[in-house]
């Protein structure tokens, strides 16, 4: 079931599992992960898109080998707060992701994505890291940027576990 109120998402995970943060570009998906306990993002793979059905299948397999409860979305908003086509098109790999077989039970959010991979550019910068590196890694390192916020703002609300 998909949610726009991260609270109503956090009452439909279930305890002890995982869940995943997935930043939904127009070439790759970056994804990241939680621990069960909901309190640490950490950046996975990046995916490279091709068809959604393949691509589907790729983030089922993550979903399924670390028996995750949840996706959270980047919601790619403008600057004023307003919703862009980018947006409508994550809204929709969303709605098509829950169709999919495998995909029906989980609980899917979106999360304000504002410079998360800006300030995931930022972090590989300070820590160093090639351009080479950056490029493989900040797709992954911006879900986990999402991912964080989400697990920080389920924390506050006092439903991460």
């Amino acid at each position: 079931m998909i949610f726009d109120d991260i609270a109503a998402f956090a009452l439909a995970l279930p305890p002890g599992r995982g869940i995943a943060g997935l930043d939904f570009g127009t070439k790759t998906i970056g994804v990241a992960v939680s621990d069960a306990l909901r309190s640490v993002a950490t950046p996975l793979a990046t995916i490279k898109r091709t068809k959604f059905t393949k691509d589907a299948l790729e983030l089922l397999d993550i979903v399924s080998k670390r028996n995750l409860a949840g996706l959270v979305l980047g919601l790619p908003r403008n600057m004023d707060g307003s919703e862009g086509p980018r947006a409508q098109s994550t809204r929709a790999f969303a709605r098509n992701l829950i169709r999919q077989p495998g995909f029906e039970a989980l609980a899917i959010t979106f999360w304000d994505e504002r410079l998360s991979t800006v300030a995931a550019e930022r972090a590989l910068l300070e820590a160093d890291t090639t351009r080479k590196r950056r490029a493989e890694v900040i797709d992954a390192v911006a879900a986990s940027y999402i991912l964080q916020g989400a697990l920080d703002r389920l924390r506050h609300i006092g439903a991460a576990t």
